[in-house]
């Protein structure tokens, strides 16, 4: 395989979001199934402000959407990406004005807005959760200004979804929270639905949300503050959502790291989970960073490319921007594989899926000073905004990273991370990376030399042979020394094969080879 057809295909997209609180426009790079956010720009508009009282679009709202709307049309029109897309939600589609917001916009900047249904906003939701975790199950809850959508997950799909009137405008609370009145609302509206939407995992969507996993983080010292994937159970999010719902504004502007420009919308959302959780028994809340965007981009992405594995994908063009043996990550893949899928699965089918990941980062710091490099991939691999992969997954990755290019277990500031990634884990971990740093040692990065060697894996003992007329090669003293590492995370012997005689006499010479 080339690495031309290794390297995924690359386009660029746009996506305009007309919420029922803000105006967003988000400029991405799709690495075929990999969305990277290249460019994000939000205006608090507040259309939905005035629906409860008048049933229309706010005045001022429109007049700032307006404002943003032009502004974003000259940014795409000056980036150009192949793929456009402008929708419109709740507020847009709830007011008695919507439509002629909706043409307004088309004759002024000349976007052509979507103005979606309640069961497709619900839709592109789910579908954006699983843009940025394919193996989610249960209920997707997207909660905005103007409505919540619940949509189940059946199969690694959509399976229905429903749009109820439980955001803040719609409730009625622009001039003063009233935490009893939301209760009232989410029985009234999910207690009917019990039945049909009970879950185990709330998968949970949406900008309050996200402050409200922030503010939890803080509240439990969470060692790393990410917000995709981060979990939490449901007694730990029933009491955070109690303790958020009894604070003041005041209080709440006063807690580092929270938007204050989300702080309005904050004790309504931890009152809608708190009613959710009770009515729908939910067992634990999963933060999803993905959402109604990125559902409309995977669902233009070609069926062929949609079944890829985001986290690969991710990670391979994470590495090959580095421009450095672009094939080399599925030789190493192919390398390794086999030998690491005789060791007991501590992912469970994960395994070879995050095997293949940290193959595609085996080059990431080719370009960094080698005397800082390890602590500089670590750091990034842990914070790189690559989708599929859950807190523990990414750590693992980190320390794997790591060690493909250093046999220190000194790790910086990895003390606090420790509890997320158990000593098994930790030490396979080790082991991945010292089995990258082996074969891009051994084959100087080269994955034609690598298929000349095999590496295998005994119950007692590491296997390491060269094919004939090549172990002198590729079998010198460092490579040794790099599988005896291995060897020794694995806690077996090292064992090295010469199954060619003939590699002993001087008089036979190896091949030439054209590099």
């Amino acid at each position: 395989m080339s690495a031309s057809e290794n390297r995924p295909s690359q386009s660029d997209a746009a996506v305009i979001d007309v919420g029922s609180n803000s105006v967003r426009l988000v400029l991405y790079r799709l690495d075929g199934r990999a969305i990277w956010t290249v460019f994000n720009e939000k205006v608090l508009a507040g259309l939905g402000r005035d629906l409860a009282s008048t049933g229309c679009l706010s005045p001022d709202g429109i007049a700032t959407a307006m404002v943003a709307l032009a502004r974003f049309r000259v940014l795409i029109a000056a980036s150009r990406p192949a793929i456009v897309f402008a929708a419109a939600t709740a507020a847009v589609r709830e007011a008695l004005d919507g439509e002629d917001f909706r043409r307004r916009v088309e004759l002024e900047t000349g976007l052509s807005l979507r103005v979606l249904k309640g069961p497709e906003e619900a839709r592109y939701a789910a579908l954006g959760v699983l843009a940025g975790a394919p193996g989610s199950r249960g209920l997707v809850g997207d909660l905005g200004g103007g409505s919540l959508e619940l949509t189940r997950l059946e199969g690694g799909a959509p399976a229905g979804g429903v749009t109820l009137p439980l955001g803040p405008f719609a409730v009625g609370e622009v001039a003063k929270f009233d935490a009893s009145r939301v209760r009232a609302a989410v029985d009234r509206h999910v207690g009917p639905l019990a039945s049909r939407y009970s879950a185990e995992t709330l998968n949970a969507v949406g900008g309050a949300w996200r402050n409200f996993a922030l503010l939890h983080m803080r509240i439990s010292g969470y060692p790393l503050e990410i917000v995709h994937q981060y979990e939490i159970g449901r007694r730990d999010a029933l009491d955070a959502a109690r303790f958020i719902s009894q604070q003041s504004r005041a209080s709440l502007e006063r807690m580092e790291g929270i938007s204050r420009r989300r702080v309005e919308a904050l004790p309504h959302a931890a009152v809608v989970l708190e009613g959710l959780i009770d009515q729908l028994d939910i067992k634990r809340v999963v933060i999803s960073a993905y959402g109604l965007r990125e559902g409309l981009l995977l669902e233009s992405m070609k069926p062929s490319v949609r079944q890829r594995d985001p986290l690969v994908e991710g990670c391979a063009a994470l590495g090959s921007r580095q421009k450095v043996a672009e094939a080399l990550g599925a030789a190493l893949e192919t390398w390794i594989g086999p030998a690491f899928a005789t060791l007991e699965p501590l992912f469970g089918q994960r395994d070879p899926v995050l095997l293949a990941a940290a193959c595609r980062l085996a080059e990431l710091g080719a370009q960094l000073h080698p005397d800082h490099r390890a602590e500089l991939i670590f750091d990034q691999v842990l914070r790189a905004p690559v989708p599929g992969m859950d807190h523990a997954e990414r750590i693992y990755l980190a320390c794997a990273a790591f060690a493909r290019h250093t046999a220190t277990t000194a790790i910086p500031q990895f003390g606090a991370l420790e509890r997320l990634l158990s000593p098994e884990r930790r030490q396979r971990a080790r082991a991945l990376g010292a089995a990258l740093r082996l074969g891009c040692d051994l084959s100087g990065r080269s994955p034609e030399l690598l298929a000349r060697a095999r590496l295998g894996f005994r119950a007692d003992s590491v296997t390491l042979q060269a094919g004939e007329g090549w172990v002198s090669s590729l079998l010198g003293e460092q490579t040794v020394k790099r599988a005896a590492t291995l060897a020794g995370l694995l806690d077996r012997e090292l064992k090295v094969r010469r199954p060619a005689a003939r590699d002993a006499h001087a008089a036979a010479p190896e091949p030439h080879v054209a590099l």
